[in-house]
Protein backbone atom coordinates (compact mmCIF):
# COMPACT_ATOMS: atom_id res chain seq x y z
CA UNK A 1 0.00 0.00 0.00
CA UNK A 2 1.36 3.41 -0.93
CA UNK A 3 1.21 6.08 1.75
CA UNK A 4 0.12 9.47 0.51
CA UNK A 5 1.34 12.27 2.72
CA UNK A 6 -0.78 15.37 3.11
CA UNK A 7 1.95 17.48 4.65
CA UNK A 8 5.56 16.96 5.41
CA UNK A 9 7.12 18.78 8.30
CA UNK A 10 10.77 18.78 9.17
CA UNK A 11 10.32 16.17 11.89
CA UNK A 12 7.24 14.07 11.05
CA UNK A 13 4.66 13.15 8.47
CA UNK A 14 1.09 14.21 9.00
CA UNK A 15 -1.78 12.18 7.59
CA UNK A 16 -5.33 13.33 6.96
CA UNK A 17 -8.14 11.27 8.44
CA UNK A 18 -8.88 9.76 5.02
CA UNK A 19 -5.25 8.76 4.43
CA UNK A 20 -4.96 7.44 7.97
CA UNK A 21 -8.17 5.41 7.59
CA UNK A 22 -7.02 4.02 4.24
CA UNK A 23 -3.80 2.75 5.81
CA UNK A 24 -5.89 0.34 7.86
CA UNK A 25 -8.75 -0.38 5.47
CA UNK A 26 -11.08 1.67 7.66
CA UNK A 27 -13.49 4.47 6.88
CA UNK A 28 -13.03 7.96 8.25
CA UNK A 29 -16.27 7.39 10.20
CA UNK A 30 -14.70 4.39 11.93
CA UNK A 31 -11.62 6.44 12.80
CA UNK A 32 -13.90 9.13 14.28
CA UNK A 33 -15.72 6.41 16.25
CA UNK A 34 -12.43 5.13 17.66
CA UNK A 35 -11.57 8.70 18.58
CA UNK A 36 -14.95 9.12 20.32
CA UNK A 37 -14.15 6.03 22.41
CA UNK A 38 -10.80 7.53 23.36
CA UNK A 39 -8.81 4.82 21.58
CA UNK A 40 -6.90 7.33 19.47
CA UNK A 41 -6.17 11.00 20.00
CA UNK A 42 -5.28 12.82 16.80
CA UNK A 43 -3.80 16.27 16.81
CA UNK A 44 -5.69 19.26 15.43
CA UNK A 45 -4.21 21.73 13.01
CA UNK A 46 -4.81 25.46 13.04
CA UNK A 47 -7.76 24.78 10.74
CA UNK A 48 -9.22 22.44 13.44
CA UNK A 49 -8.83 19.42 11.17
CA UNK A 50 -7.54 16.18 12.57
CA UNK A 51 -4.13 15.00 11.55
CA UNK A 52 -2.27 11.85 12.44
CA UNK A 53 1.44 11.22 12.84
CA UNK A 54 3.60 8.15 12.36
CA UNK A 55 3.29 7.59 16.11
CA UNK A 56 -0.51 7.46 15.68
CA UNK A 57 -0.06 4.92 12.87
CA UNK A 58 2.02 2.68 15.14
CA UNK A 59 -0.48 3.03 18.00
CA UNK A 60 -3.44 2.22 15.72
CA UNK A 61 -1.64 -0.91 14.50
CA UNK A 62 -1.39 -2.05 18.11
CA UNK A 63 -5.02 -1.17 18.91
CA UNK A 64 -6.23 -3.12 15.87
CA UNK A 65 -3.97 -6.02 16.82
CA UNK A 66 -5.63 -6.16 20.25
CA UNK A 67 -9.06 -5.86 18.64
CA UNK A 68 -8.23 -8.73 16.28
CA UNK A 69 -7.35 -10.95 19.24
CA UNK A 70 -10.92 -10.55 20.46
CA UNK A 71 -10.52 -7.67 22.89
CA UNK A 72 -13.84 -5.84 23.15
CA UNK A 73 -14.16 -2.10 22.67
CA UNK A 74 -14.82 -1.74 26.40
CA UNK A 75 -11.63 -3.67 27.17
CA UNK A 76 -9.71 -1.56 24.66
CA UNK A 77 -11.02 1.57 26.35
CA UNK A 78 -9.97 0.19 29.72
CA UNK A 79 -6.51 -0.63 28.39
CA UNK A 80 -6.09 2.86 26.92
CA UNK A 81 -7.29 4.45 30.16
CA UNK A 82 -4.90 2.34 32.23
CA UNK A 83 -2.05 3.15 29.86
CA UNK A 84 -2.73 6.86 30.30
CA UNK A 85 -2.30 6.43 34.06
CA UNK A 86 1.36 5.47 33.70
CA UNK A 87 3.52 2.70 35.07
CA UNK A 88 1.51 2.25 38.26
CA UNK A 89 -1.11 0.42 36.15
CA UNK A 90 1.27 -2.09 34.57
CA UNK A 91 -0.15 -4.92 36.70
CA UNK A 92 -3.71 -4.14 35.62
CA UNK A 93 -2.70 -3.88 31.97
CA UNK A 94 -0.81 -7.15 32.22
CA UNK A 95 -3.85 -8.86 33.75
CA UNK A 96 -6.08 -7.54 30.96
CA UNK A 97 -3.65 -8.82 28.33
CA UNK A 98 -3.39 -12.21 30.06
CA UNK A 99 -7.19 -12.50 30.10
CA UNK A 100 -7.33 -11.55 26.43
CA UNK A 101 -4.70 -14.15 25.58
CA UNK A 102 -6.55 -16.87 27.50
CA UNK A 103 -9.81 -16.08 25.70
CA UNK A 104 -8.00 -15.94 22.37
CA UNK A 105 -6.32 -19.29 22.99
CA UNK A 106 -9.75 -20.79 23.77
CA UNK A 107 -11.09 -19.40 20.48
CA UNK A 108 -8.06 -20.81 18.69
CA UNK A 109 -8.72 -24.26 20.17
CA UNK A 110 -12.34 -24.07 19.03
CA UNK A 111 -11.26 -23.06 15.53
CA UNK A 112 -8.79 -25.94 15.42
CA UNK A 113 -11.65 -28.30 16.36
CA UNK A 114 -13.76 -26.90 13.51
CA UNK A 115 -10.88 -27.32 11.06
CA UNK A 116 -10.38 -30.90 12.24
CA UNK A 117 -14.05 -31.72 11.63
CA UNK A 118 -13.89 -30.01 8.24
CA UNK A 119 -10.80 -32.04 7.33
CA UNK A 120 -12.48 -35.23 8.53
CA UNK A 121 -15.53 -34.50 6.36
CA UNK A 122 -13.28 -33.83 3.35
CA UNK A 123 -11.42 -37.10 3.98
CA UNK A 124 -14.75 -38.94 4.33
CA UNK A 125 -15.96 -37.59 0.97
CA UNK A 126 -12.63 -38.35 -0.73
CA UNK A 127 -12.70 -41.92 0.56
CA UNK A 128 -16.33 -42.30 -0.52
CA UNK A 129 -15.44 -40.95 -3.97
CA UNK A 130 -12.53 -43.42 -4.31
CA UNK A 131 -14.72 -46.28 -3.17
CA UNK A 132 -12.65 -46.84 -0.02
CA UNK A 133 -15.80 -46.36 2.08
CA UNK A 134 -19.18 -47.80 1.28
CA UNK A 135 -22.39 -45.77 1.20
CA UNK A 136 -23.48 -47.44 4.43
CA UNK A 137 -20.66 -45.80 6.44
CA UNK A 138 -22.12 -42.62 7.90
CA UNK A 139 -19.97 -39.65 8.77
CA UNK A 140 -20.65 -40.21 12.48
CA UNK A 141 -19.52 -43.84 12.14
CA UNK A 142 -16.43 -42.74 10.22
CA UNK A 143 -15.55 -40.28 12.99
CA UNK A 144 -16.00 -42.99 15.59
CA UNK A 145 -13.76 -45.35 13.62
CA UNK A 146 -10.92 -42.81 13.52
CA UNK A 147 -11.34 -41.83 17.16
CA UNK A 148 -12.89 -38.42 16.52
CA UNK A 149 -16.28 -37.00 17.42
CA UNK A 150 -18.41 -33.95 16.71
Amino acid sequence: MVLVMDKITSDSRQFSIRTFANLFGLTPATVRYYESLGLISPQRGTNKRRYFTQKDVEWMRFVLHLKNTGMSMAQLQQYVFLRSQGDETISERLELLLQTRAAFMQQQAELEQHVRILNDKIDWYQQRKRGALGEQVSFAEYLSNIGHHL
